[in-house]
């Protein structure tokens, strides 16, 4: 994260700071820079900061792939029990156990906040959160995650073909991309579509598995996928 911050943010300064209690360890690294959601945006050409995000938790991403991966952000929220980046008026959580959650704020702040959360008795070690993404047998980074309600904003219903290629964005550079539903209550036809059979059938080595559906969005799902 301090790397991140040196090499991309154009912050005249970073702070870092950590605390220690009973329960759990908290580390903060703090910018003022352009602000990490506005970087992405503009480096990807996205129509809104909001799409930062959901790039972010696909993972494989950088603004600056001569020089890093794209992989730190992705698995340092994996590793840590809470991880949040605030940027601009988006603030972004990832909670061990818990779905992943985007939280508009009504004040734009400038920079980013990185705050990472461990417990003090967590078991959890590095080599589990690798092999998690890992291929069988491999050392890469084969598989991910993606909340899909990350590309639905408030008041969206998840229903055209438009932002169904705003989700599939990317996923070719996996195997395996897993499409968590939850807090999805319900996706249209031609988004089910574009997604499970038009995308699916122009990239075939990358395996979709959707989950924790409603029954609305798995019948959807069957529609999609018996048009295959």
């Amino acid at each position: 994260m301090v790397n991140n911050a040196i090499d991309h943010s154009g912050s005249p300064d970073v702070i870092v700071s950590m605390r220690r209690n009973a329960l759990f360890t908290t580390a903060a690294v703090v910018d003022h820079g352009e602000g990490i959601f506005l970087k992405i945006q503009k480096a990807l050409g996205l129509y809104d900061t909001r799409e930062a995000i959901l790039e972010l938790a696909k993972g494989k991403l950088t603004t600056d792939p001569e020089n890093h991966t794209g992989e730190g952000i992705f698995f340092s929220s994996r590793v840590f029990d809470l991880f949040d980046i605030r940027s601009g008026a988006l603030h972004f959580m990832h909670d061990a156990g818990l779905s992943d959650v985007l939280i508009e704020r009504p004040k734009d702040a400038a920079g980013t906040l990185v705050i990472m959360r461990v417990d003090n008795d967590s078991a959890r070690t590095t080599q589990e959160v690798f092999d998690t993404f890992a291929a069988p047998e491999e050392y890469t980074f084969a598989k991910t995650i993606v909340p899909v309600k990350l590309a639905q904003y408030e008041g969206e219903k998840l229903v055209s073909r438009s932002q169904a290629r705003r989700l599939t964005m990317r996923f070719e550079r996996f195997q395996t991309v897993i499409l968590d539903f939850d807090g999805v209550a319900e996706i249209g036809q031609a988004f089910a579509d574009e997604v499970l059979r038009v995308f699916q059938n122009a990239h075939p080595n990358t395996k979709l598995i959707p989950t924790h559906m409603t029954p609305a969005v798995e019948n959807m799902v069957e529609r999609a996928t018996s048009g295959r």
